[in-house]
């Protein structure tokens, strides 16, 4: 599936990319709503995760290939026990490298990049501040860093159903309609295999019959 390969893509490149300027990068789980206290003691952290699609419409001339945008946004955090200008900005100690280093890496690692997908190359959006506090004794700071992205999306004809690849195949593993068969979803009868096709060729002036003809067949 598209969404699940872009997140991770972007995952794997921040972890090559940042190196250990972070002790992690993942998919975020929830980690700034539950267990807050938890989340600062795994600082430096970046978390990555799909934020919407604000906007889809039709593209080309046959109404059902459409053009989705997609929002992915990465979460950046850091922590420091001196205050919170440290927490941005870093300091001389070990790991004091600051969520404005890490807004800058994560935005340089990213901008531009197509993560060899078929997707256009991620557009850096806005920055926000998601936290820029204390807990306790220690300052912390968060930002969001978002990127935008679009690809084609193509619609199923009309009263049809997913006809996903054969379950066990090496096409179903690539097939994002599988999920409907892995789940018990209504399928519809797969495309027949190709036979042959006949091609017909016709002199000017022309009479209205082929003056030759050729038959290309399957292989199978």
């Amino acid at each position: 599936m598209l969404l699940t390969q872009i997140e991770d893509a972007i995952i794997a490149r921040l972890r090559l990319g940042l190196g250990r300027m972070v002790r992690e990068v993942g998919s975020y789980g929830g980690e700034l709503d539950d267990g807050l206290g938890e989340a600062i003691r795994r600082f430096p952290a970046a978390w990555v995760t799909y934020g919407g699609t604000p906007r889809t419409e039709p593209t080309g001339t046959s109404r059902k290939r459409y053009k989705a945008s997609g929002q992915f946004v990465v979460m950046v955090g850091d922590q420091n026990l001196r205050n919170e200008a440290a927490g941005r900005r870093g300091g001389p100690g070990a790991g004091e490298i600051g969520t404005y280093a890490l807004v800058y890496a994560v935005r340089r690692l990213l901008s531009a990049q197509d993560l060899d997908l078929p997707i256009l190359p991620l557009q850096p959006g806005r920055v926000r501040t998601l936290f820029n506090t204390r807990l306790e004794k220690t300052a912390f700071s968060v930002f969001a860093c978002e990127f935008a992205t679009e690809w084609v999306e193509e619609a199923l004809p009309l009263n049809a159903w997913p006809a996903p690849a054969k379950p066990g195949t090496p096409e179903a593993a690539a097939d994002p309609d599988s999920v409907f068969a892995r789940n018990q979803g209504k399928l519809g009868d797969p495309d027949p295999d190709w036979l042959r096709t006949g091609l017909n060729y016709h002199l000017a002036p022309d009479d209205g019959k082929p003056d030759a003809q050729d038959i290309l067949r399957s292989s199978k």
